[in-house]
């Protein structure tokens, strides 16, 4: 299954998941209104492909007005992504997400595969990476702390906590970080 950004966002919502408001359009004038929605900028733009590298590939730009948003709008709806993940030909853009853009003071990567070898979801968390956990995994594999989770338990609260203590979170951020991984393993 194939989800945008803006529906994964949804997703999150309906689970109790913190995810910063946002508006899909599909067309500039919309993505003004967005803003206008949102409130003072600065703003976050986001072409909305299936495919990762979209920051490098000028997909993703923090904009400071409604003007800087409907140009984005403009140069990419319509038009293809071409990034990493995609073949030569890339991807169209046919939604733009516009959402507010957030101070981030840390940013933490936390995701989730399927171990074909096990047969179990695996959980994976790093202080390094975000974007390019990737480029982590092969070159510093020892970063990337893992867990398993028992198909008959399901996630387990201790599970988060463990990932949390390990990315060295302390007291409510530990807290904070648990109900994440909880929620994230519920869906």
């Amino acid at each position: 299954m194939n989800l945008h950004e803006y529906q994964a966002k949804q997703l999150f919502a309906r689970y109790g998941l913190p995810a910063p408001v946002g508006y899909a359009c599909t067309t500039p004038r919309e993505a003004e209104e967005a803003a206008s929605k949102i409130g003072a900028g600065p703003w976050v733009v986001k072409c909305q492909v299936h495919a990762g590298g979209r920051g490098k590939a000028g997909g993703v730009k923090v904009v400071n007005s409604k003007e800087d948003i409907r140009a984005f709008a403009e140069n990419w709806l319509g038009k293809r992504l071409v990034t990493y993940q995609t073949d030569a030909n890339g991807q169209p853009v046919n939604q733009i997400l516009v959402e507010a853009a957030t101070d981030i003071a840390k940013e933490l990567y936390l995701g989730a595969v399927v171990d074909r070898s096990s047969r179990r979801v695996v959980f994976m968390a790093s202080t390094e990476g975000g974007v390019e956990i990737e480029k982590v995994a092969e070159e510093t594999p020892h970063l990337i702390h893992k867990v398993a989770l028992d198909p008959l338990t399901g996630p387990m609260p201790y599970q988060g906590r463990e990932l949390a203590f390990k990315l060295g979170l302390e007291g409510k951020l530990v807290q904070q970080f648990t109900k994440i991984f909880m929620g994230l393993a519920t869906i």
